[in-house]
């Protein structure tokens, strides 16, 4: 047969026949025909993980049979490395709690047990959905904790090594061209000179300060609010069920998760997810900021400024030939909109819970978890087919120091801001260089200019 029967307390239902979910999955797949963005991939493994966390800790504490809690756990695992993924198909926009997402899980992880057990598909027994794999949780508990460990688990183990990795490819960087001399801008017009180390240093440390905003609020990520249950009371759980399920995950995980001292809070607000995203988009910004500046750095070849060169990775033009365009720079700054945009999102869903819960829950993971992963993406993209082949234009970069008008400022302890205007706007007008008005208008010799007007001193 195609379908088999699936029940629960809204009657019978027809399921496809090879599919592990049950009766909540299939109306969802029925109900919410919206978008096309399905659950993703790390919060299909944190809701394995949690699931798995709770019936170790249940069968410990009496409320599952042992043999039940092991079945559980082995289909778990299966969720866990993603070996299910087919069978978990609901799309984002569904209740606001992610009732029918954790009814997935519940469903693929009992079904799978009790096939494992050689019971056939829908039988519910021995383990059944809700009073084992769902046992002393409520959605309301079980996926803003998935949502935590989602998170975490992806700050930690892949946007913190990009962004550490891009902020050490910067730093070597600034390293490298400490000792070149060029001229800075402000407003975007010529201002004093600097070093391009310190510039590029100063795009390290912009992540620098990004990584330390994200790493604050991971602090509070950590809290979980399993063993809230439906309130937050902690309603059909059992004595020290809420401290010792943030303990198994983080034996699991390596991630020091704890119980969130407030459950009330965790269910009925968001703001340790609003304010990680607050930390993505301040990254976003940084990163924005030194996509942009790469860019117009290596404009040109010829008619832009052209201080430095970046790797010409694929043709830039289907109708100009021999155009390359800084594309990396260009996929950044795209990647940053997008983030800036789900934070946006996420910070309105985190102002409107009623009560004792805070129904957007979905939608705030779907919008934290790309913004995890499109920016660890981007920022190792960055790093290895741009950031890295930065080189200096050495004779550009003279080219355009020597001509700046800004060196005039090495004149100001000497002859004051007033005639050091001056020269500058004569210099300009005329079409003469900064030395050749000093002397003229006789407010220093030649040598008095040269011994005070001295770029690398300037940096």
């Amino acid at each position: 047969m195609d379908h088999r029967i699936e029940k629960d307390t809204m009657g019978d239902i027809e399921v496809p026949a090879d599919r592990l979910w049950g009766a909540q999955t299939q109306r969802s797949l029925q109900n919410f025909r919206i978008g096309s963005e399905r659950m993703r991939r790390p919060m299909i493994r944190a809701m394995g993980l949690v699931k798995q966390a709770a019936a170790r800790v249940n069968a410990e504490l009496g409320g599952i049979p042992t043999e039940v809690a092991q079945a559980i756990d082995g289909a778990a695992k299966e969720v866990i490395r993603g070996d299910l993924d087919d069978h978990f198909p609901l799309v984002v926009y569904q209740t606001g709690s992610g009732t029918q997402s954790n009814m997935n899980s519940n469903e693929v992880i009992a079904n799978r047990a009790n096939q494992i057990l050689g019971q056939p598909l829908g039988s519910k027994s021995p383990v059944h959905p809700n009073d084992h794999v769902n046992h002393a949780q409520s959605t309301n508990d079980s996926f803003p904790t998935a949502i935590h460990v989602a998170s975490a688990s992806e700050c930690h183990d892949r946007l913190l090594p990009a962004l550490e990795s891009l902020r050490g490819c910067f730093t070597e960087l600034a390293e490298k061209y400490s000792g070149i001399v060029k001229i800075g801008r402000t407003h975007l017009q010529d201002a004093t000179p600097l070093t391009l180390g310190q510039e590029i240093g100063g795009w390290a440390d912009q992540l620098r300060i990004s990584e330390h905003q994200i790493k604050a609020a991971l602090e509070l990520v950590c809290e979980l609010p399993i063993g809230g249950t439906a309130v937050g009371t902690g309603l059909n759980t059992r004595e020290g069920y809420s401290e010792m399920v943030p303990l198994v995950l983080a034996g699991t995980t390596g991630i020091p998760f704890v119980a969130a001292p407030d459950k009330f809070a965790q269910l009925g607000g968001k703001e340790a997810l609003v304010a990680l995203s607050g930390g993505l988009k301040t990254l976003a910004t940084a990163l924005h900021k030194i996509a942009n500046d790469v860019r117009w750095l290596a404009s040109g070849p010829r008619c832009g400024i052209g201080e430095i060169t970046i790797p010409a990775n694929e043709p830039g033009s289907s109708i100009m030939p021999g155009k390359v365009n800084p594309t990396q720079s260009e996929a950044m700054t795209m990647v940053c909109a997008r983030v800036i945009g789900n934070d946006s999102t996420i910070g309105f869903s985190g102002a409107l819970g009623n009560f004792e819960l805070n129904v957007y829950m979905p939608v705030i993971g779907d919008c934290i978890l790309q913004s995890i992963d499109i920016l660890a993406a981007s920022m190792d993209s960055f790093r290895e087919n741009c950031a890295g082949g930065i080189e200096p234009v050495q004779e550009r970069i003279d080219e355009l120091l020597h001509r700046s008008l800004m060196l005039v400022t090495a004149l100001n302890p000497h002859i004051g801001y007033d005639n050091a205007a001056d020269v500058a706007k004569t210099a300009h007008a005329e079409g003469k260089t900064l030395r050749e008005v000093a002397i003229e208008k006789g407010y220093c010799s030649g040598a008095q200019f040269d011994e005070w007007v001295v770029p690398s001193e300037m940096v």
